[in-house]
């Protein structure tokens, strides 16, 4: 699915030079490297403050704990995403509000976030699924209109560009008031361990948060808020760095590699390509809004799960992004949801798989998965 060594082979000589330098010097935590990670990440996304951390999970929690969220409250989010979404919201003993997506871009759905709010509503997390924004313009007005923080759950979507109404581009991540992203190395900025990092341009936000993922410390050994103990290591900020200076290619060789899938896949039936909001399919070559963190496809005649089979007979790599709704799961399931309040997404879980993607692939690659897959799925 991801060629990391591909890509290593690439920056080989950086990257080992980078992390023998680190073994020289022993600054393995909060070193040089970290620091300036930190500060070429800001000026790339245009924010004022980036604050990494030990992985993306940790992000999203800590952006929760620096807004104050109070147990109880209510936290809106997808109900098609990956569990550490919904999982940090539990840990901070938040109550979960899941909501459904749009069947076009797999991203939160607007009505459904509108009518779930509450008075014991704080804060709406759309996830930037799959490499695009949510509907950023309609989250933050109805943000507005109602008091409430919009956390940017931006794991999949870094180096994304959304434009806004107002004809304005901004980087994902940096629009709501906090945004957070993962570094796993399968990510389209990805270490070679774990890693993440929150995004803010409050000063008073990220100076809470920066104590908080310290153990709450601001001087040492003393304590001032509650924190935790979540810190970047120096290896994995010298091997994003090395990466963040390619990330603008790393994201258009994915859309390239997305725009050749969609046109073999364009007009087949029973095959429904990734829509992007410019609803340009994926195929137009202007599109910046996705970096395609996955390339994913809907098959609409019920034969997605004999296709995996197919695809796993022929040694093409697939994933099921994702097989069961958090509304189903068993640590998140709650009477109060009614099945009839996520149609998209419970047709989604029967319909979505992701194929191989990454900045490697080929026109032979391309070519022979795509045709596989039109071969089983219209034989």
């Amino acid at each position: 699915m991801v060629d990391l060594n591909g890509q290593y082979q690439s920056i080989k000589e950086r990257i080992n030079s980078s992390i023998l330098s680190i073994l020289d010097s022993s600054a393995f935590i909060n070193g040089p490297e970290v620091h300036a990670f930190q500060n070429e990440l800001e000026e790339y996304l245009g924010v004022k403050h980036v604050i990494p951390c030990a992985n993306g999970t940790d992000a999203l929690q800590i952006a929760m704990m620096g807004l104050g969220l109070q147990p109880g409250d209510e936290v809106i989010t997808a109900d098609f995403t990956f569990a550490a979404t919904v999982e940090v919201i539990a840990l901070l003993q938040l109550t979960p509000v899941l909501v459904d997506v749009d069947e076009d871009t797999f991203n939160i759905d607007i009505t459904a976030v509108e009518q779930a709010i509450t008075p014991r509503t704080k804060a709406i997390v759309p996830v930037h699924l799959f490499g695009q924004c949510a509907n950023m313009d309609a989250l933050m007005a109805l943000a507005k209109k109602h008091n409430l923080y919009v956390i940017e759950d931006n794991a999949q979507a870094i180096g994304a560009n959304y434009t806004g109404a107002n004809g304005n581009k901004q980087k994902a991540g940096t629009i709501g008031h906090v945004g957070s992203t993962s570094f796993f190395p399968s990510k389209n900025l990805g270490c070679y361990g774990d890693g993440g990092a929150i995004f803010t341009n409050d000063d008073t936000l990220a100076h809470t948060i920066r104590g908080i993922v310290n153990h709450g410390m601001y001087e040492r050994y003393h304590h001032d808020v509650v924190g935790v103990n979540s810190r970047l290591d120096s290896i994995q900020a010298a091997v994003l760095r090395a990466k963040l200076p390619l990330l603008d290619s790393y994201c258009e060789a994915r859309r390239i590699a997305a725009r050749k899938y969609s046109k073999a896949f364009k007009g087949q039936p029973n095959i429904a390509v990734p829509v992007t909001v410019n609803n340009c399919d994926g195929i137009c070559d202007t599109c910046d809004c996705h970096v395609f963190h996955q390339y994913t496809l809907r098959i609409t005649n019920g034969k997605r799960d004999a296709l995996a089979q197919h695809l796993n007979d022929k040694q093409i790599p697939f994933g099921v992004y994702y097989p069961i709704p958090l509304h189903k799961q068993k640590a998140y399931a709650e009477v109060r949801y009614n099945e009839t309040d996520f149609p998209v997404t419970n047709q989604l879980v029967n319909e979505v798989i992701s194929l191989p993607m990454h900045t490697e692939l080929d026109d032979e690659q391309i070519s022979y998965i795509s045709h596989t897959v039109i071969g089983f799925v219209n034989g």
